[in-house]
């Protein structure tokens, strides 16, 4: 069994930064590839990033690819997910998941998935 437990989100102005993290209990984490998904209001929940069970391996949709970087420290149980140049599209909550298989971006392959954090950006 595997937690989530995202925080970092906020109200931001367009253009500026913030880092989301996910914490994750258990000594299981570095079993788990992990991503990042988000939901918009009024969209379904979409794929935003994923990373390797090591972290050597960084996978990114388009949308989001040159502005977001995925990262996770095993040591310490936690993914982060570093967002720069907010757009007001970038407004959702934004969720971490836990999957055995890197690089699916289907919500179907992941196991575990946190309550999410809102990330809201004004223009």
């Amino acid at each position: 069994q595997v937690q989530l437990v995202e925080s970092g989100g906020g109200l931001v102005q367009a253009g500026g930064s913030l880092r989301l993290s996910c914490a994750a209990s258990g000594r299981t984490f570095s079993s788990y590839a992990m991503a990042w998904f988000r939901q918009a209001p009024g969209k379904e929940r979409e794929f935003v990033s994923a990373i390797s069970w090591s972290g050597g391996y960084t996978y990114y949709a388009d949308s989001v690819k040159g502005r977001f970087t995925i990262s996770r420290d095993n040591a310490k149980n936690t993914v982060y997910l570093q967002i720069n140049n907010l757009k007001p599209e970038d407004t959702a909550v934004y969720y971490c998941a836990a999957s055995r298989n890197y690089r699916v971006t289907g919500e179907r392959h992941y196991d575990y998935w946190g309550q999410g954090t809102q990330v809201t950006v004004s223009s």
